[in-house]
């Protein structure tokens, strides 16, 4: 078997197993329901979150390149312009 199904077959009881602890679980309904939308919007926001960071940080490296492109270009200008002075 391989990891990745391991890892998803581990957290899918885990779900599962949060999700029937807490149907079961001995407060009112109304009040359960409650907690679980309030986990559910937090868990939501916590994912936006990390996405939207991965694809800030995806940009800043596309930008670092493109600076270091630029940067060597420039540093060629510049040495073909002394040559050609000389």
């Amino acid at each position: 078997m391989s990891i990745g199904k391991v890892v998803l077959g581990t957290m899918a009881g885990l779900t599962i197993g949060a999700i029937g602890g807490i149907l079961f679980a001995p407060k009112k309904g109304s009040k359960t329901r409650k907690d679980i939308m309030h986990k559910g919007d937090g868990y939501w926001h916590k994912l936006k979150t990390e996405k939207a960071k991965k694809s800030a940080e995806k940009e800043v490296e596309k930008a670092k390149g493109k600076y270091d492109d630029a940067k060597k270009e420039v540093k060629n200008m510049a040495t073909e312009i002394k040559h050609s002075a000389s």
